[in-house]
């Protein structure tokens, strides 16, 4: 990486020769302004309102407008000789504590490489004295005519800066949040921690620029001459109107996007706010009736069912055959206990049919002595 800028750490008495190196880069698509008809280039020309002729590039140098536009010219030679101790070196004021700086007050962010070998030594102990004390350094630095703040941390087995604004060029945040009375209730916001639950972390590396690679794909395609790829249609939204059932929606299209399915996908049941006054107790369920909470339990048993049963075909088919199965030797015991009753019975009444000539026989018997 080519440095930008040659100098040192003024580190008490310490001093560490370094170059800065840009630790950032842009990968955003430019374009030329080009000629309509013919797409011809435009170019921009420096002319001087004076002699109303074009000029080069070794002919500008800098001036500073007064307020009564008056040019007062400044030359590199003026600037050379400001009274800044920071013109060649990023001088460490003070060490904080990270939090204590404001992310608002982040700017362009550059590594600090030592510079030749006697650099390494005073480099890597500052290194692991930011690194024990878990504090960043606030140093002053003069880049590109001006004197600028900067904070260094460790990166990985690098220092990094990061270009500070100064405190006073941060805006107030006055009139940006809104005025209106607004009462966020609990249930709204367990909700909220729901979804952002749901969302969880992710990993910055899988970031990547949408708008780029679309964009790509549309200057590909008309270098090849072909039809550049059409937008998908947005999708139509709709005015929100329940502020509870929106979250709710948010946190099962969450679920099912990280694949959780419907269970995970259950959101616990709020009352409604629509038509109630905060702070008003939900009716309780009809008697008789069976309470939501069951229908709930119903319906995620019954989708759990279902879900294994669609995702595990060879366990589904495995159920089906041993159902079957079961229900054939039911049959097939129901059967056979069919036949054991019918054939006990007509013995019974074989014996019964036996018994009852002989009874006749000895009541005659007995009418005839």
């Amino acid at each position: 990486m080519r440095s930008i800028w040659n100098g040192a750490i003024s580190f008490g008495l310490v001093s560490i020769p370094i170059k800065l190196v840009n630790a950032t880069e842009s990968h955003s698509i430019s374009f030329r302004q080009v000629h309509t008809e013919d797409n011809g280039r435009i170019r921009y020309r420096k002319f001087c309102e004076l002699e109303d002729r074009e000029v080069t590039q070794s002919e500008i140098g800098k001036g500073y407008e007064d307020a009564d536009g008056t040019i007062v010219p400044i030359t590199d030679e003026d600037l050379s000789h400001l009274p800044i101790p920071t013109a060649r070196t990023i001088e460490i004021v003070a060490f904080v504590p990270a939090d204590r700086i404001d992310p608002l007050q982040m700017d362009a962010a550059y590594y600090l490489a030592a510079s030749g070998a006697p650099a390494a030594k005073p480099y890597i102990l500052l290194r692991e004295a930011l690194k024990r004390s878990h504090k960043v350094a606030i140093a002053k630095y003069a880049l590109r005519g001006r004197e600028r703040l900067g904070m260094l941390r460790v990166v990985g087995d690098a220092i990094a800066m990061h270009g500070l604004l100064w405190p006073d060029e941060v805006r107030a945040p006055e009139g940006v949040a809104p005025d209106a009375d607004v009462t966020v209730r609990d249930k709204e916001l367990d909700l909220a921690d729901a979804l952002m639950d749901t969302l969880g972390e992710v990993d910055l590396e899988d970031l990547h620029d949408e708008y780029r690679e679309a964009l790509e794909e549309v200057v590909a395609a008309k270098a090849a001459g072909e039809t550049p790829p059409e937008a998908p249609e947005p999708a139509a939204g709709g005015k929100v109107l329940d502020l509870m059932a929106a979250l709710e929606k948010s946190v099962r299209a969450a679920k099912e996007s990280r694949g959780e399915g419907a269970e995970g996908a259950e959101v616990t049941p709020l009352p409604s706010t629509s038509g109630r006054r905060p702070g008003a107790a939900a009716k309780e369920p009809a008697v008789g009736k069976e309470p939501a909470a069951g229908k709930k339990a119903a319906t995620r048993t019954a989708t759990r069912t279902a879900t294994k049963a669609a995702t595990s075909p060879k366990k589904a088919t495995a159920v089906k055959t041993t159902t079957a199965k079961s229900a054939a030797e039911e049959s097939a015991a129901k059967k056979s206990a069919a036949r054991k009753s019918t054939a006990k019975a007509s013995e019974e009444k074989r014996a019964a049919a036996k018994k009852t000539p002989a009874k006749k026989t000895a009541s005659a018997r007995r009418r005839s002595a």
